[in-house]
């Protein structure tokens, strides 16, 4: 039986951080469940492509549609070995929601595998969860590490051979 990892994300995600990981976690065998606050099985989230063209921050264009493929209202976190935090724009609206707070708290609390890439950190500063921990986010979201008592830390370039 495959191991059940649950992603949370929302309207106007990351495009690549939400499409890619679910399709890399399916290639390797993992069964994925995509779920958005108030959005069942079926159900689209807009996504959006963040591009640096100049500015002093990135330019919002419009992505695609991912589909959801479970019910938010359904999750029970029990059943999952494993936690994915889209980033983009999702994670400023959907750590609003209580119930994202908590299922983010069970997985810590379990000790159970969790991934957040880029701003999917706000939601595990708005858990307060990362006290004296490590991390690596987009650099707009320091001041909320800081300020929740993690440490933002560079992740080294890579090297390609």
């Amino acid at each position: 039986m495959a191991k059940k990892i649950l992603m949370l994300t929302g309207d106007y995600v990351e495009d690549y951080e939400v499409m890619v990981p679910f399709q890399a976690m399916l290639a390797i065998g993992l069964e994925v469940h995509a779920v958005c606050p108030d959005k069942k099985a079926g159900d689209k989230v807009p996504t959006a492509v963040h591009d640096f063209v100049g500015e002093q921050t990135y330019a919002e264009l419009k992505g695609h549609y991912f589909v959801l493929n479970a019910t938010f209202a359904e999750v029970n976190p029990e059943e999952y070995e494993g936690l994915y935090l889209c980033g983009g724009r999702a994670p400023e609206y959907i750590r609003l929601n209580q119930r994202v707070i908590e299922i983010t708290r069970h997985f810590v609390q379990q000790n159970k595998p969790l991934a957040a890439i880029c701003h999917g950190i706000q939601i595990l500063t708005a858990a307060d969860v990362v006290r004296g921990k490590r991390l690596t986010a987009y650099p707009a979201v320091e001041p909320e590490v800081n300020l929740a008592g993690g440490n933002l830390c560079e992740c080294p370039p890579l090297r390609r051979s």
